[in-house]
């Protein structure tokens, strides 16, 4: 096998059966020796081919090179790229309930197989022209009877705690996942989870009793299994019991996104419907222009814009910072089986950071940029005058993000910024069409323009400066 010029991830060094690395800007997993029997059998079971068939895992290939560490090095594979990676903080309520019905999907059928998960990271899951899709080759084992499941307690704090958070309290406790990044620690979603939900025998069973135990054997010989002993000792089908347990309790927690001010905005909005139309046609023939390879629509609300760009085949990530109108922009995916389009939860003013070990194991926003085309619709006022930001830090931070940017410039005199106005001090003097081109030109030319018909806002067709 070659040796090339190789850079390993940082997410990529918990588990001694391989990990992944990039060589010229192409991702492979590198299979240690210490994963060979695991993925022999994987492989030689049927399980990967079944789902792979099923859509349900990432496919892959066997490759010659290169190598990222040859002494330890038994195959090296090469992923389908997968356009975005999320993080679960970062999925609507919907997307994390379909990635937890597929982790327990997954486990079913691995057991089928003479195999098992051996750990149940919301963090495995993607989201892949459209569907959920597992992409960590290696998180299998091989079962044995009478063994418990190790990931029993990963999975109810990484799915189940949230998922219940958000159904039984409130949508925006998805957001403590961002915080703990191992998952919501099952006493903290106890305490916060109302107490009706004691009187749900799953909710008391996997996660009420289940943070009791971990507390009582905490500091302890037998903390490292305290949670699993709802699981001991188990036959294979005590152990289905148990994984069927879970998934009627994840298929029955609900959560209705209404009544938010975002989901209804396109009901709400001051435009014509002339110039609604205006506006998409304007969009399109930017885009016609532009050709990107990807598309990011931030504040996106629930997707109306970012069609445009996936119906013309462009991988289209959609951010907007409302739950409720993520929620809806994922149901229609689904409804209309939408291949290009990924809703996102994203607060543009606070955006997800680089965090975990050495706070490099997740990525930032902005690392997993810049995106060929950024559309930046009917948000710039939020920016500047809702939240105080500046229109050069403004043009500063999407420079950092878009090569492209399909930008719409909202003045005063519109009636979403006098309402906005309406109720504080006007201290913006600089925000005006003027102003906004004059703090933008630093970072990016004018390619077109047009004032959207029927309205006074600007939409702008903006193309990054290339640094000298």
């Amino acid at each position: 096998m070659p040796t090339d010029s190789t850079t390993r991830l940082h997410s990529s060094f918990r588990d001694p059966a391989g990990f992944l690395f990039h060589a010229n800007g192409t991702l492979y997993r590198q299979i240690n020796l210490a994963g060979q029997a695991v993925y022999d059998q994987l492989m030689a079971s049927g399980l990967y081919q079944q789902l792979v068939d099923k859509g349900w895992i990432i496919a892959h290939e066997e490759v010659d090179g290169p190598v990222q560490d040859k002494a330890n090095c038994y195959r090296i594979i090469r992923p389908q790229p997968v356009p975005f990676i999320s993080y679960p903080y970062e999925l609507s309520f919907g997307q994390l309930k379909t990635a937890a019905l597929h982790t327990l999907d997954i486990q079913l059928a691995a057991l089928e197989r003479g195999m098992i998960l051996k750990d149940a990271s919301a963090y495995n899951i993607q989201f892949f022209q459209g569907r959920p899709v597992f992409i960590d080759t290696l998180s299998f084992d091989a079962y044995k009877e009478g063994q418990i499941w190790e990931g029993y307690r990963q999975f109810c704090q990484h799915f189940l705690a949230p998922l219940c958070l958000m159904a039984r309290r409130d949508i925006r406790l998805n957001l403590l996942s961002r915080v703990h990044i191992d998952g919501i620690p099952l006493d903290l979603a106890s305490k916060l989870l109302p107490r009706t939900t004691w009187l749900k025998p799953g909710i008391l069973m996997h996660l009420h009793l289940h943070a009791r135990a971990q507390l009582r054997y905490a500091g302890s010989e037998e903390s490292a299994t305290a949670g699993k002993r709802v699981a001991r000792p188990l036959s294979k089908l005590g152990l289905i019991g148990i994984i069927s347990s879970l998934r009627g309790l994840i298929k029955s927690l609900k959560w209705c996104p209404a009544g938010t001010e975002w989901a209804d905005y396109y009901q709400a909005t001051n435009y014509t419907d002339a110039a609604f139309a205006a506006k998409s046609r304007y969009i399109q023939q930017f885009l016609e222009d532009i050709q990107p390879a990807q598309v990011w629509d931030l504040g996106a609300n629930t997707g109306h814009f970012s069609r445009l760009a996936a119906e013309r085949g462009i991988p289209t990530v959609a951010f907007d910072i409302d739950p409720a109108a993520v929620e809806i922009n994922y149901r229609q995916v689904c409804a209309e089986k939408e291949t290009n389009i990924l809703p996102l939860v994203m607060d543009l003013t606070n955006p997800s950071t680089a965090l975990g070990w050495a706070g490099m194991e997740r990525e930032s926003l902005i690392e997993r940029g810049p995106a060929d085309c950024v559309m930046a619709l009917a948000l710039i006022h939020h920016l500047a005058i809702a939240n105080n930001v500046p229109l050069e830090q403004t043009a500063e931070f999407f420079a950092r993000v878009s090569r492209n940017l399909i930008i719409e410039f909202v003045p005063k005199s519109d009636s979403q910024v006098r309402r906005l106005l309406s109720s504080r001090k006007d201290i913006f003097p600089d925000y005006h069409e003027a102003g906004f081109e004059q703090a933008f030109a630093h970072r990016f030319e004018i390619c077109k323009s047009h004032q959207v018909d029927g309205s006074k806002r600007t939409l702008y067709w903006l193309k990054l400066r290339q640094e000298v």
